[in-house]
């Protein structure tokens, strides 16, 4: 009897998991929603999973009701993306009760951890329809808390063509669309597909009116791929407007995998006004070979540390070292019997330069300074030094076309110093 009642335990399970995780699907890419957490998450640019396991995307699970269970975010491309557009966690759990749809976020580890709007549990309500009615957001104790945009609540209702939309704080005070986008109750246009064609402010009476920007809506072009190709801000009048960042609309550019690669921003005369750069390690550009300025540039900012130890040059020292110097060596703690990685900050190398050498007896009349450039990419550099004393390894940066010293570790040449190992 208890074998049977296993084996019957054991295929409820079974089956249970496998309603769970019914269907899987793999995509390069979410669309993009700058709208509203109302929008559904969707994947863009389906593969298959042997494509999939050589390439950045997300991996969605669903139930026998096709209904997102799981989200997987091996998504490794550093577009910059929108809050309302990423998941900001490795794993998105979802589960469903009646009229409730819950979101929980976790790492690598199974470890709880809070999404990009900063909160650690989403829970949507729907009504007797199964439409979105709410959502709110919860902390690690389940207790409500604020997201990074100070909204714990938001409320949807339908009103004619649109989703009317509220926000609310824990002080159940209205709240704005984000901190940086000033539209208080506004009003979601959805195409069939449950894609945002418009995005509407709205006064107490659900009328369209502008911002305290002169901005009343904007609207949003996606193209039958899902990428998120024109978006435009208009006034009341539904007339094009200059956002307050200067441009009326902006339209997107991508590769044939969905990568954004462009953008360009043009006026309300339909001039362009600038081209954004979209930074991503989809295509890396590596860096052109080292210029003959920039590695003169790099020795003498190199030897010129050394060299304002042994002529007392403090100002020449403040001129090669970077504030944020990280100088290390090999130290001994008596008390614990311990070696230790003992540190020197800038300041005090300045006072060095002033003092240390003052009796001219730390290094010989002519000192022996053998510099080596290891390596140098772009902006940073690796450097090796040997002096009559000391064997050191130096990092430099160049930051506003200068070239400083950044991080420096080093040891005595005289190896018979430290203990044998």
């Amino acid at each position: 009897m208890n074998i049977l009642k296993f084996l019957f335990t054991l295929c409820i399970s079974t089956s249970l998991y496998a309603q769970n995780h019914s269907k899987t699907e793999y995509f390069r890419h979410l669309r993009y929603n700058h709208v509203s957490p109302y929008v559904e998450l969707a994947g863009t640019y389906p593969i298959d999973e042997l494509t999939a396991q050589s390439t950045s995307h997300y991996v969605f699970k669903y139930d026998d009701s096709n209904r997102i269970v799981e989200i997987l975010n091996n998504h490794y491309h550093t577009e910059k993306q929108h809050p309302l557009a990423s998941l900001g966690a490795y794993k998105v759990a979802i589960t469903y009760t009646k009229n409730e749809e819950t979101r929980t976020f976790f790492d690598k580890n199974g470890k709880r951890i809070t999404n990009d709007r900063s909160v650690y549990k989403e829970v949507y309500h729907h009504d007797e329809k199964g439409n979105k009615s709410k959502l709110l957001f919860f902390n690690l104790e389940d207790k409500p808390m604020e997201s990074n945009w100070g909204i714990s609540e938001y409320q949807w209702n339908k009103h004619k063509k649109l989703i009317i939309e509220k926000r609310f704080n824990l002080k159940k005070e209205a709240v704005a669309l984000s901190p940086y986008f000033r539209f208080g109750t506004t009003g979601i246009l959805l195409d069939n597909k449950g894609v945002p064609k418009a995005h509407y402010n709205l006064d107490d009476n659900l009328k369209i009116t502008d911002n305290d920007k002169g901005t009343a809506s904007y609207h949003d072009v996606y193209d039958d791929l899902g990428n998120h190709i024109t978006y435009s801000y208009h006034d009341a009048k539904d007339k094009l407007v200059l956002n307050q960042w200067g441009f009326a609309y902006g339209e997107k550019k991508y590769d044939d995998i969905g990568n954004q690669i462009g953008l360009e921003q043009f006026d309300t005369n339909n001039e362009k006004i600038r081209d954004r750069p979209t930074y991503s390690n989809t295509k890396a550009e590596l860096a052109s070979k080292a210029t003959q300025k920039d590695s003169m540039a790099i020795k003498r900012k190199a030897l010129g540390y050394l060299i304002a130890l042994q002529q007392l040059k403090p100002e020449s020292m403040n001129e090669v070292l970077n504030d944020s110097l990280n100088k290390v060596t090999i130290g001994y703690d008596r008390a614990l019997k311990k070696e230790y990685a003992r540190a020197t900050t800038k300041d005090q190398m300045m006072t060095f330069a002033a003092s240390w050498n003052k009796a001219n007896n730390k290094f010989p009349f002519k000192p022996n300074n053998e510099i080596e450039i290891l390596d140098i990419y772009n902006r940073i550099a690796n450097v090796k030094l040997v002096s009559d004393n000391w064997v050191e390894y130096l990092h430099l940066i160049k930051l506003d076309g200068q070239w400083s010293v950044l991080n420096l570790i080093w040891q005595y040449k005289d190896v018979n110093r430290y203990p044998k190992e």
